[in-house]
């Protein structure tokens, strides 16, 4: 009966060491995914919607890997400096991200001779059931196929389990806000023209 009793009481703390050490181990160290000088997302009092004031504002990694349209095809956000990014993650087994690819695809049409692009990251995604998302919907901007998550966890901070998680890049590749879960045109176009005016 006593050990019985004093087993109880360890498990607790045993699960609350767990847990500690698998945070930091998931937040810290060479293999967290990017420099102490890039991007980190933190969400203040639990925000969904957070924006940063250009003195604020920082870089963010360099993502890159393989096209999810033209499989062997690289690309990189890198690509697309200069321009004003709306960078998406997404999954095809995300339905809130089927509710806002309508408004990604808005955006993306009407804002590629602005200087506006969007940049899809698919995540943990069949490589199939990617394809024929993108296909079905119409959407004609470039996703980086990323089956593992290793693309996106580069992005440190930002809670894959949220997707569909959309972030505003400005034309020198810094954060300039971030939205967790799905969005409508009315909450990122504002900033998207006031980011492309600066």
């Amino acid at each position: 009966m006593l050990s019985r009793r004093g087993d109880g009481r360890r498990r607790p703390r045993f699960l609350l060491l767990a847990a500690l050490l698998a945070l930091t181990g998931c937040a810290t160290g060479k293999d967290a995914g990017g420099r102490a000088d890039t991007f980190e997302f933190v969400s203040p009092g639990g925000q969904t919607a957070i924006h940063y004031p250009v003195a604020q504002r920082q870089k963010i990694a360099n993502l890159k890997g393989q096209s999810l349209r033209e499989p062997g095809k690289d690309i990189s956000l890198a690509d697309y400096s200069g321009k004003v990014v709306l960078l998406n993650l997404w999954g095809a087994w995300c339905g809130p991200c089927r509710a806002e690819s309508g408004t990604l695809k808005t955006i993306a049409d009407s804002g590629r001779d602005r200087g506006i692009r969007v940049l899809g990251i698919n995540v943990r995604d069949n490589p199939k059931y990617a394809a024929d998302f993108v296909k079905d919907l119409g959407l004609g901007y470039e996703s980086i196929f990323d089956p593992s998550g290793r693309v996106a966890l580069q992005l440190r901070g930002i809670p894959l389990a949220a997707v569909p998680v959309s972030l505003i890049v400005d034309k020198r590749q810094r954060v300039a806000a971030v939205y967790l879960g799905a969005v409508l045109k009315t909450d990122v176009q504002p900033t998207l023209d006031s980011v492309l005016a600066e």
